[in-house]
């Protein structure tokens, strides 16, 4: 299989969830109902927060170009928080699931799977909230998180590549789908919960 071959299977399989995950309901869900900027701002820098403290973890305990890679992740999503904190003084909510769930992973290529699961949903909620804040009128805000939806895309292909490295057959690179697919589900899971306690429909792509 290839990285490309990988990235096709993850995205087919998540199709419906990436959608909704990817939908201004998605936004409503984050932000309990709020959909105002500095909730949106808010519910973001919690994600990378959270991001950055699992992939330090990961790097901890990961040797060589690898653990390398984490940490370059782990400086990434800090420097993503740093650039939002100086938007908002709003209290910051509760991080996703998802990153609960990461946090579990063992293995590198579990890893590297759970990676790719995290950065899709980060995509999709990066290319909402960009829309977001052109609808505010606000073009500072919305190329940042242009900017971070940029960022993400380059860490998917940069994942995907280091698991060509790491899966030596079908079963390795089935064990890095499931991953991802896995993590992808996890927070649409949230998202649906989440919505449906609202008494909002989460099935309805907005």
């Amino acid at each position: 299989m290839t990285p490309e071959d990988f990235l096709d299977t993850v995205r087919d399989e998540t199709q419906t969830p990436l959608s909704r995950l990817g939908s201004s309901k998605s936004l409503y869900a984050d932000t309990a109902g709020e959909m105002e900027p500095d909730a949106v701002i808010a519910a973001a820098i919690a994600d990378e927060r959270a991001a950055a403290e699992t992939f330090e973890t990961w790097a901890d305990d990961t040797e060589g170009p690898l653990g390398g890679a984490f940490e370059d992740a782990a400086a990434l999503a800090r420097e993503h928080a740093a650039k939002l904190e100086s938007e908002t003084d709003a209290e910051i909510l509760e991080a996703s699931t998802l990153y609960d769930s990461l946090t579990q992973l063992e293995g590198t290529i579990e890893r590297l799977g759970g990676f790719v699961g995290r950065s899709l949903v980060t995509k999709k909620k990066a290319d909402q909230r960009t829309g977001f804040f052109v609808g505010q009128a606000d073009p500072q805000t919305s190329r940042l998180f242009r900017g971070f939806a940029d960022d993400v895309d380059a860490q998917i292909e940069q994942a995907a590549d280091l698991l060509a490295g790491q899966c030596e057959d079908d079963s390795d690179w089935e064990s890095a789908e499931q991953a991802a697919i896995e993590s992808i589900e996890v927070a649409y899971e949230e998202y649906v919960e989440t919505l449906e306690g609202m008494g909002v429909n989460p099935k309805d792509v907005c």
